[in-house]
Formats: structure tokens, sequence, C-alpha cells
């Protein structure tokens, strides 16, 4: 490839922009923190990266591969700002533990094209990342200071104060792709060490509810069991019961009072007029079929009274 010497700088013809640089956290920069570093994918380069990058044909907007040559390791990222010092290249926290760098190792760096992203799946870390109400609108807010995403990376955004890593499980349609003004559908796997909720037991039949109610026993509040006290200073017979002895059994506890409807289907009610208690205990002793049935109630068969009394008849 021929190649033109401008100044200092060897610069291929329609090639592209290759580099070696010292790698440093932004932390490591001078001057004031740049927390809007950290936050997103974009390194800040040295001035001097800008004016060779202006003489070559390269593609907009800018893009480069980072690659740690030592570990067998890359990543993609774009640019923010070339500011930094010569020879240094200053990237977030997350994407220098991505790259397995230290402070001040060497980083290749060249400029690249990517494809525009359709699709991306990522997986956070941590399980607080449900308590998000809209994650997909936080991470999209958080992806604008993105430029683009490489897969197998584990990328930090922030949210409410609070870093969130989400690991990029699969991109489309490359393993590589640009995220600038483009259309991308997002899905999200379950968090690392996330749990299904145990499933509750199912609720008992209504047969079995109406056998507890049933056989059940009242251990509870028993109405009218206190002592009373006479306002004539006169001594009371002594405490009252409040158990029935129709509703008592053989151990001493007491039936819980109400007649269960035998008939009774789930998400149905129903409001009977009257009740015949003859058929309820024959529902509950089945013996008792064959014996005589109560008289049924008849309307209107009483006698009636008059308030106008007979006139006496008058002696003749």
């Amino acid at each position: 490839m021929e190649s033109f010497n401008f100044g200092r700088f060897n610069l291929p013809i329609g090639g592209s922009f290759q580099q070696q640089y010292r790698a440093f956290s932004v932390s490591m920069m001078a001057g004031q923190e740049r927390h809007d570093v950290e936050k997103g994918g974009k390194i800040i380069m040295p001035p001097s990266a800008l004016d060779q990058l202006t003489r070559l044909n390269i593609v907009y907007p800018m893009l480069f591969r980072l690659t740690n040559e030592t570990m067998n390791r890359t990543t993609h990222c774009g640019v923010l700002e070339f500011i930094a010092e010569e020879g240094r290249l200053y990237l977030p926290n997350w994407m220098m533990n991505n790259l397995f760098l230290e402070e001040g190792a060497m980083l290749r760096l060249e400029s690249t094209s990517l494809p525009i992203a359709t699709y991306s799946k990522f997986q956070p870390q941590q399980v607080e990342f449900l308590e998000i109400t809209d994650p997909k609108a936080v991470l999209e807010n958080a992806l604008r200071s993105f430029a683009c995403l490489t897969q197998g990376d584990t990328i930090l955004i922030q949210y409410n104060k609070r870093d969130y890593e989400l690991s990029v499980l699969e991109v489309k349609p490359g393993t590589a792709v640009s995220i600038i003004e483009c259309d991308m559908n997002v899905e999200f796997a379950a968090p690392v060490g996330y749990k299904e909720p145990e499933r509750q037991p199912k609720p008992e039949s209504p047969e079995a509810m109406d056998e507890d109610v049933t056989d059940g026993y009242d251990t509870g509040f028993v109405p009218f069991s206190g002592s009373g006290a006479r306002l004539d200073g006169r001594k009371g017979k002594g405490p009252l019961s409040g158990k029935d002895p129709s509703r008592s059994t053989t151990d001493g506890h007491q039936k819980l009072r109400g007649i269960p409807n035998y008939n009774y289907k789930r998400s149905k009610l129903t409001f009977p007029k009257a009740v015949d208690r003859s058929k309820v205990a024959n529902a509950k002793n089945p013996e008792n079929e064959d014996a005589a049935e109560a008289p049924s109630f008849e309307p209107f068969t009483g006698a009636g009274k008059s308030l106008r009394q007979k006139r006496k008849p008058k002696p003749r």
C-alpha cells in the first residue's frame, strides 16, 4: 500500500487508523472527575489522533476496535473527546475490566465500521434490577452514552445513583454493532441469582371446606360466659354459661354455628328464603331419612281476633 509522510505521521492512503497507546482508567485522569465517561461506552483520546483522523478517509461516526494482544481480548467503543495526554487513552473502568487491563498497559486501537444494530439481549448481574419499574426505558436512556455494543461484554449503567451491570448475551446482525440512530429490539434474560417464586398450594375443594365447617370446634370467644353483678347488692346465681347443650359434644367443645349449604358451587351465591332444618338433619344423618317430616309451614292458617266487641242483645 502506498503511503505519504505528512510531518511526523506516516499516513496510508485509504487505510484505517491504527496506533498503540497506554491505557488508563478515567479516575487516573488529571483535573476534575469525569463521571460522564464512566456512565458510557466512549473513550478520551489525545489531540494528535484527531489530527491524523481528519487526514484519513474514515467513516463517520468514529468507531474503534480495542485489542489487548496479551490477553487476546477485544471490545469496541466510540470517542468522546480528544484531550488526553499524548500516548495515552482514558477508558471507563468497566471497559478496563472487560479487556483485563492494568493501569498503563499497552493497548492497540484501530478504526472500524460496524453494522447497525437490530436486536440485543441483556442479562442483569443483580437481582435488584427487577425493582426498576420500566427497565427498557432506563436502558434506552443509558445507551445514549454508548456508540456500540460487543457480544460478551459486561457494561455498566447508572440509575437513581446506583450502578447496574448488564452482560451483553447476544447482538444482531453481528458480534459487534453500532447503536447510533438505530431501531433495536431489546430483551432481558433472568438476572444472575434469580429464583422462581414457589407456587402456593391449591385451595381446598368446597366439599372439604363444608366438612371443616360442620365438624370444626369453636375454641375462641364464647358469648355470655362471664359473671354478673346486681345493683341492689344481692349475690347472683353464679357465673353464666354461654354453652348451648344442643351444640356441645362429648369432649366439651362447641360446634360452630350456622347451617352449611351442601349444594354449594364455586362462584355461585344462593339466597334461600327459608331453611328446613329437618332436611339438614337428614343430610347429616342418613339414618333419619325415614323419620317423619315436620309439618310444613302454611301461611294464613291461624285464628283471627277482632278489636270490636260484639254487642249484647238488649233484654226485652
